[in-house]
């Protein structure tokens, strides 16, 4: 799954590899968590755009979201069997900018190491997203959004056997464009990014609090922590 994941490009960086309209700026994100504002980017009549989302989907269908399971996550899998997802799917797709995320791997007893896995390359990431808008009796709506996982790779599955869904910008386009591209068409992207394309550094344990933020979260953990 993908639990906590970071965005800290500068706007300039991220909206040229993301080759939306807007132009608004943000600060960079060290420790993103379910229920906060993200950024995703998704089709508007034909032009990718920005747009900020809780996260945490909540499907239109919904009654009240206060008694809902956040959804942060949607098994890549079986998206068109739930029907928490079959519509985004079909209707709002979208991706997540990012520059890594982190996972926890299981130690003796109740410890947990967390590392950050970034692209071995640097730079940025778009995992595949879903969103959706929930409106109530008096007209109030909420914006929410998920990430795609799938089945880990050969780099994370020592750590957790599932991994976001990595959208390369070559498919961009086929992947938020649902119009032309019906599910059936885009399904084959939802697969394990290559092996090498992911490192995992181990971190120290601050990234467990969501009230921490900043570069300080990428050091190596203090020797003998874990």
């Amino acid at each position: 799954m993908c639990g906590r994941f970071a965005l800290t490009a500068t706007t300039d960086e991220t909206k040229a590899y993301f080759d939306y309209l807007d132009a608004e700026s943000f600060p960079p994100r060290y420790n993103i968590a379910p229920t906060q504002p993200v950024a995703i980017v998704h089709l508007d009549r034909g032009e990718r755009r920005l747009r900020l989302v809780r996260w945490g989907l909540v499907p239109a269908w919904v009654k009240d979201p206060r008694s809902f399971t956040l959804l942060i996550n949607a098994r890549s899998e079986t998206i068109l069997d739930k029907p928490s997802f079959r519509a985004a799917m079909h209707y709002r797709r979208c991706l997540f900018p990012a520059t890594g995320f982190y996972e926890w791997r299981r130690g003796p007893g109740k410890s947990r190491q967390p590392f950050w896995i970034r692209p071995r390359e640097g730079g940025l990431v778009a995992f595949a997203g879903l969103y959706e808008t929930w409106s109530d009796r008096d007209g109030g709506e909420i914006d929410t959004g998920c990430i795609l996982t799938t089945m880990a790779n050969a780099t994370i599955a020592s750590i957790h056997d599932r991994m976001p869904v990595v959208i390369h910008p070559a498919d961009f386009d086929r992947w938020l464009d649902v119009r032309s591209y019906p599910p059936a068409e885009v399904m084959h992207l939802l697969r394990p990014a290559s092996d090498d394309f992911f490192e995992a550094v181990a971190v120290g344990d601050s990234v467990n609090a969501t009230a921490n933020d900043g570069p300080g979260l990428h050091e190596p953990p203090p020797a003998g922590l874990f």
